[in-house]
């Protein structure tokens, strides 16, 4: 019955995994590397044999603090741990072919937008079955896991996007940072940059799920609501990145700029501003010019919702659920506070519950804006969109590419693009 289930959701599942997979905000290399090889979790007794981990991060290699981690893991809940890293994109596929062919891993580590596809093709447990604890893990971030009133997985922690700042061009501009508190004084900067000789604002508005990514903030920021793309919010942020581009106060390459690139254009030293993530502090203290962080602001003050990326630990289904008692040790050890702090600074994460986030904070002051940033995101996935997300996000980010460049006014853009995800989401 499950593999008959799985083979008439494929189609669908495989349509939502090529928008999000993309992993906009994931700071996993792209190498092709691995440790470890695939293997059954169906298979073998549930105590004492051999269970299989499959993860995002082929960046981290056998000898790596995060195999290390796995291992030890393993041998506390008295199991040999098999554990294998695969780019993103291809896990989420090999995922779903593992699912057809009763050979799930016995714990899955996946992207969160994913979560909830997995979930809804019934690939993966929800915490009621395997008892996991998701007690202590900030709401906000949970609800990226949930589907239907029921939880998935247990985050291992999060990223997102603020505001970083170049404090010698803010300076030279006659700009006082703490000026910054909505849209409006956030233009009038970028208008005394502009007038000073300086450039003003770089981001990521390309085509693809990392254009969503950015745009959420100032979408969500409005006031605006995914279920209503040309609301009079929804059509306000994009009129404020349009505006930007007219009087120059953002390049045109933002309109084919990754996080990557749009991030390369901030490290020449000058931009005021470029909206990134959480994964760019390290090259930021690279950069060789003084700069701080701000969160996003919203339309009328406050600090905007910017969507959360990082991932899940899930336990997928088994054939034989006798091994999901020791599926849930691996997971509490992998998502323990000791354990989370060391992963989180490794992945330059910020943790999923509160009580880790004020030790990394203490052992680096740096991240205090990124925790106030979290503090406000939500999941791409929540408000009970779920596998509607991906149907929502391809029309928004088409819509901002049209109004970006110059091909229709943003009224018209999302008018657009509301009916096309009305019409997909039906």
């Amino acid at each position: 019955m499950k593999s008959q289930s799985m083979t008439r959701r494929l189609a669908a599942v495989g349509l939502a995994l090529a928008v999000t997979g993309a992993a906009a905000a994931c700071s996993a290399s792209k190498s092709s590397t691995g440790a470890g090889g695939s293997g059954s979790g169906s298979g073998g007794a549930a105590a004492g044999g051999t269970f299989t981990v499959w993860d995002p991060y082929p960046q981290f290699d056998s000898g790596s603090a995060w195999s290390q981690l796995l291992a030890k893991c393993g041998t506390q809940a008295g199991v040999t741990v098999k554990r294998t890293g695969f780019d993103t994109t291809d896990l989420t596929t090999k995922v779903l072919l593992a699912a057809q062919q009763g050979s799930s891993p016995d714990v899955l580590i996946v992207d969160n937008p994913v979560v909830s596809t997995l979930a809804d093709a019934g690939v993966i447990t929800d915490t009621g079955t395997t008892h996991l604890d998701t007690s202590g893990v900030a709401p906000n971030l949970l609800a990226a896991g949930q589907l239907a009133g029921k939880t998935y997985g247990v985050p291992i922690g999060a990223n997102t996007l603020a505001l970083y700042y170049n404090k010698a061009v803010l300076t030279a501009a006659g700009v006082d940072i703490t000026s910054v508190k909505d849209w409006s004084s956030l233009t009038a900067a970028l208008a005394k940059v502009h007038a000073a000789g300086k450039k003003g604002i770089t981001f990521s508005a390309i085509g693809t799920e990392e254009g969503s990514f950015q745009f959420l903030p100032w979408f969500w920021g409005s006031g605006a609501n995914l279920k209503q793309l040309d609301s009079s919010q929804g059509v306000a942020a994009l009129s404020l990145w349009t505006g930007w581009l007219k009087q120059g106060y953002a390049p045109n390459s933002v309109i084919n700029n990754t996080q990557t690139t749009s991030w390369q254009e901030f490290a020449t030293g000058q931009y005021a501003f470029s909206e990134n993530g959480t994964w760019q502090l390290a090259n930021a203290k690279k950069a060789g010019f003084d700069y701080g962080i701000i969160p996003i602001p919203a339309m009328n003050g406050g600090t905007a919702a910017a969507p959360t990326g990082g991932e899940f630990v899930t336990i997928p289904v088994q054939d034989k659920t006798d091994r999901y008692s020791t599926s849930q040790k691996l997971v509490a050890c992998l998502t323990s506070a000791d354990n989370a702090q060391a992963t989180d600074t490794t992945l330059s994460y910020v943790a999923a519950t509160p009580a880790v986030q004020a030790k990394q904070v203490a052992a680096d002051p740096d991240l205090q804006p990124w925790v106030a940033a979290v503090a406000a995101a939500k999941g791409r996935t929540s408000d009970d969109l779920g596998t509607k997300y991906p149907k929502i996000s391809q029309p928004m980010w088409t819509a901002v590419q049209a109004a970006l460049s110059g091909s229709s006014s943003p009224q018209a853009a999302m008018t657009t693009a509301q009916n096309a995800a009305a019409a997909a989401t039906k």
